[in-house]
């Protein structure tokens, strides 16, 4: 692709800032697009009985590099999930640990599904069989690859695949380790929660830091005069820092009430016992 040409895709766009990249590269002949392709990458269809009507869900879950193991990325719930989407996220994870030396391969993944749609126990009947399918293919596990929350999925869904994959391989003593991005209280990290919003944050400081930059794309006034332009930040993960000192605690209170209710409602009904 030309440097006039506009790439059509999300994954054109990845191919494209790889190429870029890489013309400062003495490579070998092939090596350009040996690193530019997908391992391997799966499709699963699968059927959900609900109450009253049967539906039929599709995902994906690429590999782009097992170079390193595990195989590292995200699991995304959203409409316009697809096979090129898995894809050219997939490649992103692989070049993001490379370029800073995270030792894990790039995997990424997802549910063509709006989770909005659906309530929280139909949530987790879908989740629990989309993580059913990828586990008996190995394309979830500790030493191989582990997934995360990505757009439309957060720690309850995490909670729930992990839970999964020990139902599946008891005998997996790192169970644990088969997901991150899990509730602290499952063995999570302190700081994953917001870690996201946190470099979003950290990257508008040195965008604005940089005044040329900011009045090149149309941003005056630093970045608490630009605030209006990115008002989901906070539902994104910003820092707890960035909310008032009175509120936090109402804040987390919440959030561990929501985390803790989805997770012993789902197990209550396992068991039988609503």
């Amino acid at each position: 692709m030309s440097e006039s040409e506009a790439p059509e895709t999300f994954l054109d766009s990845v191919s494209h800032m790889v190429d870029r990249a890489m013309a400062y590269l003495e490579l070998p002949e092939g090596a350009r697009d040996a690193l530019k392709t997908c391992d391997s990458v799966i499709q699963v269809s699968f059927p959900i009985r609900f109450r009253d009507r049967i539906e039929v869900f599709k995902g994906w879950r690429a590999v782009h590099s097992s170079h390193r193991l595990p195989a590292k990325g995200g699991l995304r719930f959203s409409p316009s999930m697809d096979q090129e989407h898995a894809e050219a996220l997939a490649a992103l994870m692989t070049y993001k640990c490379a370029i800073v030396d995270i030792p894990f391969g790039g995997s990424k993944g997802g549910l063509r599904v709006d989770p909005q749609k659906y309530d929280e126990w139909e949530m987790e009947r879908i989740t629990r069989r989309f993580a059913h399918e990828l586990i008996q293919r190995d394309y979830i596990s500790p030493a191989q690859n582990v997934p995360a929350p990505d757009v439309g999925t957060s720690q309850r869904e995490m909670a729930w695949i992990m839970e999964t994959y020990r139902e599946r391989h008891p005998e997996d003593l790192d169970h644990a380790a088969s997901v991150t991005g899990k509730p602290v209280e499952l063995g999570g990290i302190v700081g994953r929660l917001e870690a996201t919003g946190r470099g979003v944050q950290y990257a508008l400081q040195a965008f604005f830091r940089e005044g040329s930059a900011a009045r090149e794309a149309g941003f005056e006034g630093g970045a608490r005069g630009s605030a209006h332009h990115y008002p989901g930040l906070r539902q994104r993960g910003l820092p707890r820092g960035a909310l008032p000192a009175e509120r936090r605690s109402r804040h987390d209170r919440r959030c561990d009430q929501e985390r803790w209710r989805g997770l012993l409602r789902g197990r209550y009904r396992r068991r039988g016992l609503a």
